[in-house]
């Protein structure tokens, strides 16, 4: 048994079963959901397993008794598979009263029905993602997000990842299962998650009969895009270059069976108060659920991606993303894009609960590039209607340099290989 890394999630979920009587867990397969869940589960339903899926289908519609039989927590793994257990699992909450019964785990959205009830009050939902650099021991922690929110400036850090090493990380991906795997065996599993999501998981999801190779060219034109507000306009006509007949009705298609099964983790606009009338652009910033979805739809290697610093810069957003969201989740944040009329750009927006916010651009290194950054997040700053709402904790430029430190300017440098949550 391969040694297990703690998530960053495990607090959440401890809290969400102490307050509801049920627990989801959603993400994109193979982020470590359910090797997770299981530590807080008293006994496990693998609903993958077709003889058990089948037992219990039928336990489900019966409104048989043997459905929750065993020591709770119950978890049932897969459960959108048998989307009649959410009405089932809502009356035995409501009949018991009594919380941390049941989790749930899925890797794809189950089949939309209007008759069944949303679960407020009772159910409590998580989102998963694969593994941030922290957790998978890539960073050193020596800058934490929650300290900067609480007021923490003097920063300081130092990590050892080269550009081959960053190259390789994104590359890599978060996939938990290859984290002790050497790094050859390690890049293949973003190729086997494609493999498998285009022959086979696009059609589980809802039944509908979908073409590989049409799949695999829609997730390839998306990757082509990843990290910018390119309109779906701009990924059809990539996409009908090798396809002719595809319109947008289909691409619409293959693209919310994608957001389904967690696949597509675009990011929203970011509205804010502002000093002057200026028009927020709100297009979605594409991304994937993993970096790694990118480059291996694209076919791309660590060695590649050193050798094209632009696609590089790109790809090394999407990592620097997905670990902003990792870490900004566990204490109650949110993670938006900000792009404006004037031309004015943030990567990421992280906005708390309580109204406090800060804001990080991404840059993959250079003298030039970070003066920029800083010149954009000062502007950014300088924009925002203090009076309507609160100033910035943080400016933050996340960097794969190697030292963390504070500028005159107040604008912070930090390393993606020093930053946690």
């Amino acid at each position: 048994m391969k040694q297990y890394l703690p998530r960053i999630l495990e607090a959440n979920i401890e809290e969400k079963l102490a307050a509801k009587g049920c627990v989801v867990i959603e993400g994109p397969k193979w982020c470590g959901k359910s090797t997770t869940a299981r530590r807080f589960a008293g006994s496990v339903v693998e609903l993958q397993r077709p003889n058990v899926l089948k037992l219990y289908k039928m336990f489900a519609e019966m409104g048989d008794k043997n459905l929750f039989r065993g020591k709770r927590p119950i978890m049932f793994d897969e459960w959108q598979k048998i989307p009649e257990l959410w009405d089932n699992i809502r009356a035995d909450i409501d009949d018991g009263g009594k919380r941390g019964q049941f989790i749930l785990t899925g890797s794809a959205k189950p089949i939309e029905d209007k008759e069944r009830h949303s679960g407020t009050g009772r159910i409590a939902k998580i989102v998963m993602r694969t593994m941030s650099l922290w957790e998978s021991g890539d960073s050193t922690g020596e800058v934490s997000l929650t300290e900067l929110f609480r007021g923490d400036k003097d920063i300081s850090g130092k990590n050892d990842h080269d550009i081959d090493r960053l190259a390789f990380l994104v590359c890599r991906g978060g996939w938990p299962e290859v984290m002790f795997d050497k790094d050859k065996m390690a890049l293949q599993a973003a190729f086997d998650y494609v493999d498998l999501l285009v022959n086979e998981d696009i059609v589980d999801v809802d039944g509908i009969k979908r073409n590989p190779a049409r799949a695999r060219a829609i997730l390839k034109a998306y990757a082509r895009n990843i990290s910018t507000p390119a309109k779906m306009s701009t990924i059809l006509r990539d996409v009908v270059t090798n396809d002719d007949v595809l319109d947008p009705r289909t691409l619409d298609s293959y693209i919310n069976a994608f957001w389904k099964l967690f696949v597509i983790d675009d990011i929203g606009a970011w509205s804010p108060s502002l000093r002057s009338k200026t028009t927020i652009r709100t297009a979605n910033v594409r991304q994937f659920a993993d970096p790694s979805i990118a480059t291996a739809a694209l076919n791309i290697t660590p060695n590649d991606l050193t050798s094209d610093l632009n696609t590089f810069g790109l790809m090394f957003e999407s990592m620097a993303v997905r670990d902003i969201r990792v870490y900004a989740e566990s204490i109650g944040g949110k993670v938006y894009q900000y792009h404006d009329a004037s031309g004015l750009e943030a990567d990421a927006v992280i906005h708390l609960d309580n109204g406090e916010w800060g804001v990080v651009e991404v840059k993959l290194g250079g003298d030039e590039y970070i003066e920029a950054a800083a010149k954009s997040l000062l502007a950014l700053k300088a924009k925002v209607d203090t009076d309507r709402m609160k100033g910035p904790a943080f400016l933050m430029i996340l960097t794969g340099t190697q030292h963390a430190y504070m500028r005159p300017d107040g604008v912070m440098v930090v390393p993606i290989g020093c930053l946690k949550n």
